[in-house]
């Protein structure tokens, strides 16, 4: 029986990266700073929209302290038992990032509903300046996380939804003062607050869907496995593949093992070497590992245990 252990990483944990981190600490500020702002502005103008807007900010600005923490502790070493360090932390940090976005974007509903019978009557002109200068305030953290998270940091992903949220939230705020400030028709304010809720909501879904998948341990997207036990089973030297399991360990790191038979006679180095070039070259899978075993063949002394029916009759049994 031979082991192989494939760790060539190239892996992208973008949250882990310096960029990112200062991205995620300059959003932070930012998001909560003004999250405050618009808690003060939407009380004195009576708007359910910059309230909602601003209970979204608050939220995020928590959620975007957690991915900051996460992308602390993914950089830390394995070490002891945590032999994959702390790079699954990100994960559950965008499982906690897509609960909160359904509760705030639910929260905003209900109060939505509450005042669509007598709506207050919000000082549209103010409503606008706040929703500009959140247009500002929020677009700024997008733009920096935009250039420096990749594309497959569901981290990083997580707190870009929150904030992209924001900005289509301002822009919800904007428009909601526009309404009453042209129109006097003071229902646009919760109705605009109800859409920002909806948003909010459907954004977290797939944020949520991707996060579920790494932790059930579902293959990752875009690999088949049957695709790929075929193709191991296709490679030179193969007689079986079996035990085959691919799943993602965190954000961009995808992992296989499985349990390969050889046929007769072949180069066991061969095979292996051949293996791991097919599932990093064809599969983009480094983090491999196989356990090969030779063929069984008839020629060879079967052992059996002792008692066995199947085994030949001895003078003196010896048990191996």
């Amino acid at each position: 029986m031979v082991m192989a252990h494939d760790h060539h990483h190239h892996h992208h944990h973008g949250v882990g990266g310096v960029a990112t981190r200062r991205a995620l600490g300059c959003s932070l500020l930012l998001t909560v700073a003004f999250g405050v702002g618009q808690v003060v502005a939407g009380i004195a103008f009576d708007s359910l929209a910059l309230l909602a807007d601003a209970v979204h900010n608050v939220s995020d600005g928590a959620a975007i302290g957690l991915a900051l923490g996460a992308a602390w502790l993914a950089g830390l070493p394995p070490r002891g038992a945590r032999t994959f360090g702390w790079r699954r932390v990100e994960i559950l940090a965008a499982l906690v990032n897509g609960l909160t976005l359904i509760i705030v974007g639910a929260w905003i509903l209900w109060e939505a509903w509450g005042r669509f019978d007598a709506p207050p009557e919000p000082t549209g002109l103010g409503v606008i300046a706040v929703g500009a200068a959140g247009l500002i305030a929020n677009g700024i953290p997008v733009v920096l996380l935009l250039r420096t998270a990749h594309r497959d940091d569901l981290n990083a992903r997580g707190a870009l939804l929150h904030l992209v949220g924001d900005v289509v939230g301002s822009l919800g705020v904007v428009l909601a003062g526009a309404i009453v400030a042209l129109t006097g028709w003071y229902a646009a304010d919760p109705l605009i607050a109800a859409a920002i809720g909806l948003m909010i909501i459907a954004s977290s879904f797939k944020l949520l869907r991707e996060a579920l998948r790494i932790l059930l341990e579902i293959a990752p997207p875009g690999l088949e496995v049957d695709v790929i036990g075929r193709a191991m089973a296709a490679s030179d030297g193969v007689r079986e593949v079996h035990d085959l399991h691919v799943w993602t360990v965190t954000s961009g790191f995808a992992a296989l093992s499985a349990h390969v038979i050889v046929r007769a006679g072949a180069d066991h180095d061969r095979v292996l070497h051949d293996l791991q070039s097919l599932l990093r070259g064809r599969f983009d899978l480094r983090h491999v590992t196989l356990q090969i075993d030779r063929e069984y063949s008839p020629t060879l002394l079967p052992v059996h245990r002792l008692g066995c029916e199947q085994a030949a009759p001895r003078t003196a049994p010896v048990e191996h």
